[in-house]
């Protein structure tokens, strides 16, 4: 759904719900990062030893829990995507809701801890970019 377009109104009435599936996500993320920060200390201590007895039924554990992991993260983000809700970073948990206003197209801009919706930029300028939501952005209908 690449081209839905959100009036601010319908974007942070879907806040509660996207706030929820970017938890999922980052809490996924930072298990797979814990995961391999493991594995590769273990292959690393394998290395320095020359070899070393391993509890191969623990480590096949956590590889089964990083690859079930990995496929929850893609599925959450898959279904943000599927809102057509922008996912920009997920290690700060920032979104993107794509608006129409007088004919162009902005991007209503959240991040991970905001109480709500208060910022927007263009399509080329990103977060850095944000402005304060405006009059005209906030009474943007919706076009399709």
């Amino acid at each position: 759904m690449p081209d839905r377009t959100f009036t601010l109104e319908e974007a942070q009435s879907l806040l509660p719900v996207l706030e929820s599936l970017l938890r999922t996500a980052i809490d996924g993320k930072k298990l797979i990062e814990e995961v391999d920060a493991e594995l590769q200390a273990v292959g690393h201590r394998v290395f320095l030893n020359g070899g070393t007895s391993l509890n191969i039924v623990h480590l096949a554990r956590r590889k089964a829990e990083r690859e079930k992991t990995i496929q929850r993260v893609k599925d959450t983000l898959a279904e943000i995507d599927a809102t057509g809700v922008q996912v920009k970073d997920l290690d700060i948990g920032l979104l993107d809701f794509p608006c129409k206003v007088e004919g162009r197209t902005v991007l209503l801009c959240w991040k991970l801890g905001e109480k709500g919706i208060t910022h927007w930029h263009s399509t080329s300028e990103g977060f850095a970019g944000r402005k304060p939501i405006d009059e005209r952005i906030a009474k943007a209908k919706r076009t399709n």
